[in-house]
């Protein structure tokens, strides 16, 4: 695994835990520092590729976005969400220590603000969050932008740092996220797009992502307007899937 991912021209990285907060009742944040004086400069969407202990003696290749980067103390952010203790990234989260450290691979991902939109819009669940705030954030003061957010409940509901950031909650009712997410591909098809050439962020799981993407499409985007990545689906671990050309 360590050899692939170097193969791929990935940066390998040494993080050292720094302190951690529950942000809400499902989602975690890791403070971590990113050791070593290698150039680290992530833009906002961007992932890590993290190598977790997986409960058997080895190591699990996990994604997880840079939620935030504070460069002058070279740390960074990354929010988990909880969906239960038996998987590698949950476990590290709720288990890691201050000094604890863990190999890395990036920043990477084509997951990015595009330039040369009037709007964007950002659809997604919970762990889509950091991503999505993360590009609200990054964007310059004015610009047309909105979210929906699918999540579990009211508890799970945050705001990110962009003063009057436009952000449409979808609530499960505490029901687990699942794949071909009727409540977000409705709410989409029913969401008024802007005049005027946008750029739709379409992130999750991968069904509801192609379906989304469809749908799209049939409204009049071209598909160098959707910019499509899935980071779960059932039965696969780790990874992501790029949809783009879908």
């Amino acid at each position: 695994m360590l050899e692939m991912l170097r193969r791929r021209g990935l940066v390998e990285r040494r993080l050292v835990m720094v302190s951690s907060e529950d942000l809400t009742p499902r989602m975690r944040r890791l403070t971590l520092s990113v050791a070593g004086a290698e150039p680290f400069e992530p833009r906002a969407g961007q992932d890590l590729v993290m190598l977790l202990p997986d409960g058997a003696g080895g190591l699990g290749r996990r994604h997880y976005t840079i939620r935030s980067y504070r460069p002058e103390q070279r740390q960074i952010d990354i929010d988990f969400v909880i969906h239960s203790r038996n998987t590698p990234g949950a476990r590290w989260a709720l288990e890691a220590k201050a000094g604890d450290e863990v190999i890395a691979f990036g920043p990477r991902g084509r997951n990015v603000i595009q330039p040369g939109a009037d709007w964007r819009l950002f659809v997604g669940d919970e762990t889509c969050v950091p991503a999505i705030f993360g590009m609200l954030e990054e964007l310059p003061d004015g610009a047309a932008a909105h979210a929906i957010i699918e999540v579990a409940d009211a508890e799970e509901r945050l705001q990110p740092g962009r003063p009057g950031a436009s952000i449409e909650w979808v609530l499960r009712g505490g029901a687990a996220a699942e794949p071909s997410s009727a409540r977000l591909i409705e709410k989409l098809a029913a969401h008024p797009l802007p005049p005027g050439r946008g750029h739709v962020y379409v992130l999750g799981e991968t069904s509801t992502i192609r379906r989304q993407r469809h749908d799209l499409l049939a409204r009049g985007l071209d598909k160098d307007q959707i910019f499509g990545e899935g980071y779960w689906r059932p039965g696969r671990v780790g990874g992501h899937d790029h949809l783009a050309e879908h």
